[in-house]
């Protein structure tokens, strides 16, 4: 069905309601308020302001270090300062590579060498400007000179080793090719170090990012044959941040690591190319011919390799300390100013970064004059907002890691939450993050309207979501990595959000030299209505946030929703014992495995380890126990609180996150706290929830698993108690 026709139907169906009659966390009377001053700030928000900042702020390129960068964060501490808040910048000083040596040359069976340069294009002069761009690499590969013979390896993930597995490739002493999307890009070369490569390669397939998708750049929004997708592929599955200082801020005499000991720098040389280079590469591959789903768009018949073709790659990186400015503007409280909402977006780009990051960085800065000039009427928050404009965000979250790990436990005693944002544009809201929130963003999105559509954006999230299958509940995703919200919800226990539209604005200008102001009036949002939705999303929260009676957690939706994460390993748990049971009576029955595939036939069969039965009582009577206290709490009645029990429970509720975080850590990368959200140690953004248990399951380390499942029950049972506490306070 037609997106827009469903909209309209849905709407028919369920109605829209304008104005809610009461607001989650305040009472009858504050609600009317609310209402009121959110409709004030929603009348305030301008969308020629974001057009005018976008166009300054990405001008030119301003990765971290460079003068223009640093440029931009003075700009952005005058705005600030002009709109009432108290602004300052804090510095960090912070490893980054500068790439001085690429090259890319194949050997055998004939030479080609990489040209590792994207062309600019008519109609857009920010392509063309020359040695001010910053070449293509990927931060954080090691530097090396490697040559070997070449493996195509599909998104190089773990499936497409075990396939190659099955096939008998093996890629050890190999370099590989990769393609970008599937994964983080980070994950390639790990997975590809760890089975022995000697080199990684990834390029963008055309029939993922490229014409496959739609016209190129500049005819339409795609990317063209000579567009590289820079990125980091530093280990933030291990931690995030300053590679030399895990854990602690990376201050200008902070105690640093030696580069050669940092466990999160890759252990192979990495170089990004794009279709046109990698062409020629995959062309010369010999082996078998790739599986239909590794197939792109390219006019070539994809093989694996290894065989004839053989490449030669050279990497050297100028490895120095760059600083790295963070701007953090306040607005003190009228009446709680020790309890902290902050909002963050990055400014810090590869390139120009006109959608990544500007066009969330301008909704922000549009958001905060509207709110400070409510404040300079009267209308000041009831507690102090932080906003914060953070650096060094592209080569590894690393502006805003260095800034909470200096600040963590000022920031444990004092932040209710935080909302993030990034890059937007035309669509659908996303929103992921702490569902303890969850509750609360759907009562904003009611109040919000779409502006294509005419409904609200929460309708329009619940109308696609059910096209693809979901269900009429609006839901907010979990949060795994990837944006500047991961060392608050990660490692400082701070229940957190982010925030963005999307969907109706494809293309290929991710971390290119083609993310530029033209293309994104062009293609991406080129009113800024989009960008003035976000504004009016993002600034509802915060204002509600800021302002509610009692602060605006709840916990059934919550509990529900980790209700379905325990199911689901449980299930997932279980469907594994039953393969392996089938597939070890196909062997006993047959002594040959049966395999669909002619290359596979007449395999020595191999019995699998056998799923051990999982005792996950502990974790269901700890979420009956939540259920219980819960509903309890779930009843609170806001008008008989006095004012002193409203501050003690808020006091709770900003720590009750925190609760669900373990001071050791996840197995093997301690920097991760959280027990209920963590990025995939093999997934990279992509989010692994009940992390320990869950990936000990799939690792099949069911010793782990045990263990795993005992502390989470740990977690959940000190999460319970502190809920309890609550209700026997009130």
């Amino acid at each position: 069905m037609n997106i827009r026709v469903f909209v309209t139907v849905l709407c028919l169906t369920v109605g829209f309601v304008n104005a809610q009659n009461s607001i989650l966390g305040f009472t009858s009377e504050n609600a009317k308020k609310q209402q009121q001053l959110e409709s004030v700030f929603e009348s305030k928000l301008n969308a020629d302001n974001l057009d005018e900042w976008m166009q300054l702020m990405a001008a030119e390129p301003h990765w971290v270090g460079t003068e223009y960068g640093e440029k931009n964060a003075k700009w952005i501490q005058k705005q600030f300062k002009s709109w009432g808040y108290d602004t300052k910048i804090e510095t960090y000083h912070v490893l980054f590579p500068y790439p001085k040596v690429r090259l890319l040359e194949m050997t055998a069976p004939t030479n080609y060498k990489a040209k590792l340069t994207a062309v600019p294009v008519d109609g857009d002069p920010f392509t063309a400007q020359g040695d001010a761009l910053l070449p293509s690499y990927n931060a954080f590969s090691t530097d090396g000179d490697v040559e070997a013979e070449l493996v195509f390896v599909n998104y190089g993930i773990p499936r497409d080793y075990e396939e190659l597995d099955k096939l008998g490739i093996d890629v050890k002493g190999k370099i590989v090719i990769a393609k970008y999307q599937g994964s983080w890009r980070g994950i390639k070369p790990k997975l590809a170090a760890e089975k022995g490569a000697i080199g990684c390669i990834i390029y963008s397939d055309p029939s993922d990012d490229g014409y496959g998708r739609g016209d190129v750049y500049p005819k339409g929004a795609y990317k063209n044959e000579t567009g590289v997708q820079r990125g980091s592929v530093m280990d933030m599955p291990t931690y995030p941040g300053d590679v030399l200082t895990p854990g602690y801020g990376a201050t200008k005499d902070a105690k640093r690591l030696d580069r050669k000991d940092a466990p999160t720098i890759t252990k192979i040389p990495v170089l990004p190319i794009s279709y046109e280079d990698a062409e020629p590469l995959l062309a010369a591959l010999g082996g078998p011919v790739a599986p239909q789903s590794w197939r792109g768009g390219l006019p070539i018949t994809y093989h694996i390799g290894p065989g004839t073709a053989k490449v030669h790659l050279k990497l050297e990186f100028d490895w120095q300390l760059k600083p790295a400015h963070n701007v953090i503007a306040t607005l003190k409280g009228s009446q709680f100013p020790d309890q902290w909402v902050m909002r963050g977006n990055h400014h810090d780009a590869w390139v120009h970064g006109a959608n990544d990051p500007i066009s969330g960085m301008v909704a922000l800065m549009e958001e905060a004059r509207a709110v400070g000039e409510l404040a300079k009427k009267g209308n000041r928050p009831k507690r102090t907002l932080v906003y914060c404009a953070w650096d060094a965000e592209e080569p590894g979250l690393i502006g805003s890691t260095e800034w909470v790990e200096d600040h963590k436990k000022e920031l444990q005693d004092k932040v209710v939450a935080y909302i993030n944002t990034d890059g937007n544009g035309r669509g659908f809201l996303g929103a992921g993050g702490s569902h303890s929130l969850q509750a609360m963003v759907g009562e904003v999105a009611e109040n919000v309207m779409d502006p294509q559509h005419g409904v609200s954006v929460k309708e329009r999230r619940i109308a696609v979501d059910m096209v693809r299958g979901g269900t009429e509940d609006f839901e907010i995703y979990a949060l795994g990595s990837g944006s500047d919200y991961t060392p608050f919800i990660q490692h400082a226990g701070i229940a957190s959000l982010n925030l963005g539209f999307g969907g109706e604005n494809g293309g290929g200008e991710y971390h290119t030299i083609y993310d530029t102001y033209p293309h994104y009036k062009r293609f991406k949002d080129p009113g800024f209505a989009y960008g003035i939705a976000l504004a009016n999303t993002a600034g509802r929260i915060t204002l509600r946030l800021a302002n509610a009676d009692v602060l605006p957690f709840e916990f059934k939706q919550w509990h529900k929703t980790v209700t379905g994460y325990l199911d689901g390993i449980m299930k997932k748990t279980d469907q594994m014992r039953t393969d392996v049971e089938k597939h070890n009576s196909l062997v006993e029955k047959n002594r040959f495995e049966l395999a669909s595939d002619p290359t596979k036939a007449f395999v020595k069969p191999v019995k699998k380890e056998s799923v051990p039965y999982l005792d996950f009582t502990p974790l269901q009577n700890q979420l009956i126990a939540l259920k219980r206290t819960i509903e309890t709490l779930s009843k609170i009645d806001l008008s008989n609180l006095t004012e002193e029990r409203r501050s003690s429970l808020n006091k709770r509720l900003m720590l009750a996150e925190q609760v669900l975080t373990s001071e050791e850590g996840l197995p093997r990368r301690s920097w991760y706290k959280h027990q209920i959200y963590a990025p995939g140690f093999y997934t990279g953004y992509g989010v692994k929830t009940l992390p320990g248990v869950r990936e000990a399951v799939e690792e099949k380390n069911w010793k782990e698993a045990e263990e795993q499942i005992d502390k989470l029950a740990n977690t959940l049972k000190n999460f319970d108690k502190h809920l309890q506490e609550i209700n026997a306070m009130l």
